[in-house]
């Protein structure tokens, strides 16, 4: 999708975050205390990124994930802000997502924090 296809499909808030590496307010958004079974996906594009069984309370008012399937994300240095973070991005689309960083509680070391407003839902049956 070009630019103005992007801005037709997705909410002014999505587009801030997802195309504006924007992030949403902390504990503000539907997915951070979401325990229902699926496959998280991008809003933008309907990339399959997360499993829920990777997602945990990090505590930090964004869902957090243990890990993303694999192929799914890429991960790009990100020096903004005056640190040196590192970005999720879709890999299908290139929207932003969020961070990953190096202090997960579970066996992958990682938190993928990443903001509600870029994600779907698709329940398990």
């Amino acid at each position: 999708m070009n630019d103005e296809e992007f801005k037709q499909k997705l909410t002014e808030e999505q587009y801030k975050v997802l195309r504006e590496k924007g992030t949403e307010a902390p504990f503000s958004g539907k997915f951070v205390h979401e325990k229902r079974d699926g496959m998280y996906t991008c809003v933008a594009c309907g990339n399959v990124l997360f499993a829920s069984d990777t997602k945990f309370d990090s505590g930090t008012g964004w869902p957090s994930f243990a890990d993303a399937l694999p192929g799914s994300t890429k991960i790009i240095d990100d020096t903004s802000h005056g640190m040196h973070r590192q970005e999720v991005v879709c890999a299908n689309c290139g929207s932003h997502l969020g961070h990953v960083f190096d202090d997960g509680p579970t066996g992958t070391g990682k938190r993928y924090c990443i903001n509600s407003v870029c994600l779907d839902l698709e329940e398990k049956k």
